[in-house]
């Protein structure tokens, strides 16, 4: 099932100065990226600042965007850039697929 329009809820990935990856969810993210640049986002982005979105996605609820923030995480960061470059939205509709087979 597509998300709504109104959803409420995001899955972005930031890329850091440190050239690594950070995932996390969120319902605003340009004011959540303004956080992570400014020190008040969570403590992994503290020590290693962020320099960009490179991909986010809109979910339906925060339960979708958990799910998906978590199937992200494990992926390695080729996988990542790779499902980012695609659009997360295709990936998020994947997961959304294999949560309604089970």
């Amino acid at each position: 099932m597509p998300a709504a329009k109104g959803a409420k809820w995001w899955l972005y990935v930031l890329e850091c100065h440190s050239g690594v990856l950070y995932t996390g969810i969120a319902k605003n993210v340009k004011a959540r990226f303004a956080a992570h640049v400014n020190g008040k986002g969570a403590k992994f982005t503290r020590l290693n600042r962020p320099v960009g979105v490179v991909g986010k996605a809109r979910l339906a609820t925060k339960g979708e965007a958990l799910r998906a923030e978590y199937a992200l995480k494990q992926l390695p960061r080729a996988v990542k850039l790779r499902w980012c470059a695609a659009g997360l939205d295709a990936f998020t509709r994947s997961i959304r697929t294999k949560v309604a087979k089970s």
